[in-house]
């Protein structure tokens, strides 16, 4: 195998070669010296700048569920209605805490001052005025406890009722009528489809050499498998790596205007680089034979015989495959590596 400065691969279709014995023409590219792009295509995923995890605060039954998938609702509006008894019952009973408290205040309250004018007579100790002080303080302590008690237990006597945090869509609904809802479980999850980014993976060794003041492109896939094209309003590449995958994170703000597009949708983003790309060779990747144990394409001379040749392969990029060694410019390979086998 022949080493090779790394050329661009010019995916030229160069007709068709006679096989022996009258088989059908094979189809063949040829590899050719080209320049290299200034872009990194990465994968990424649609995703909602705001979104939020709806769940009960308070452990209750689910009485209502009023909305499903998919729906729009608006800021406050009401989503789920949780059986608000136990909340009721649990209010009442601090309220009725606070005014007991509230009794024993009175009472320390007037066993204070009586005992403050008899010390002033010096009908009792001192002692016993302390204590009374003592008293008194602890009463007014328990009653500022209870009152802050009744107060959580009408706050939470609120939490019965589950609304919409912001106007946008119902993603997705795992509650049903008659379910127990637990505090921190999820009865739904709320989306702003007005605010939409692409988030991709670029490895460490590009981070570095993206372009940040470049417009991005961003293709999707659109109806009839036609990908649609659109341009990033804003690029985010964060600072720190993930050390499983040793990636960077891109985020890329999406239009207002772009339309259609919901969160876990599948998108390539083409990152513009600083740098020019070293030059290279890409083959289609369906000419590429994978096997265990090595990778190879069929290469066909002037007399039309395709003979397989081992190569080493590079990052794949879209419809295509860098090939690091194993192909020299002039090349012909043949498109269908099914068919040149058959030969």
């Amino acid at each position: 195998m022949k080493h090779l400065t790394r050329f661009a691969f010019a995916a030229v279709l160069a007709g068709t070669l006679a096989l022996p014995s009258g088989a059908a023409p094979l189809a063949t590219v040829a590899v050719a010296p080209a320049a290299g792009d200034r872009t990194y295509a990465a994968e990424g995923v649609v995703e909602a700048v705001r979104q939020s995890t709806v769940a009960a605060q308070v452990p209750a039954r689910i009485l209502e569920v009023r909305v499903r998938a998919g729906d729009a609702v608006k800021a406050g509006q009401v989503l789920v209605r949780l059986d608000p008894r136990t909340a009721a019952d649990q209010l009442a009973s601090s309220r009725a805490q606070a005014a007991a408290a509230d009794a024993q205040l009175e009472a320390a309250r007037r066993d204070y001052e009586r005992n403050r004018r008899l010390a002033e007579k010096r009908y009792i100790s001192q002692a016993a005025m302390e204590q009374a002080e003592a008293q008194y303080k602890a009463a007014a302590a328990q009653a500022k406890a209870t009152i802050a008690q009744a107060g959580v237990a009408s706050t939470q006597s609120t939490f019965t009722t589950l609304v919409a945090p912001y106007s946008g869509v119902v993603a997705s609904v795992s509650a049903e009528v008659g379910d127990m809802a637990s505090p921190g479980a999820p009865l739904l999850v709320v989306y702003d489809p007005a605010e939409l980014r692409v988030v991709a993976q670029v490895p460490e060794s590009y981070a570095p050499h993206v372009a940040r003041d470049r417009p991005v492109r961003i293709t999707v896939p659109g109806s009839g498998g036609d990908a649609r094209s659109i341009e990033a309003t804003r690029m985010v590449l964060l600072p720190t790596a993930n050390p499983a995958t040793h990636t960077r994170e891109a985020r890329l703000a999406l239009p207002a205007s772009a339309q259609g597009l919901a969160p876990g949708m599948f998108a390539r983003a083409y990152l513009p680089l600083s740098l020019a790309e070293a030059p290279r060779i890409t083959v289609p990747t369906g000419a590429v034979v994978r096997r265990p144990e090595f990778a190879a394409v069929y290469v066909v001379d002037a007399g039309g015989r395709a003979q397989l040749r081992q190569v080493r392969l590079g990052r794949a990029s879209g419809d295509s495959v860098e090939v690091l060694a194993g192909l020299v410019p002039g090349d012909r390979i043949a498109v269908d590596p099914v068919a040149a086998a058959r030969q």
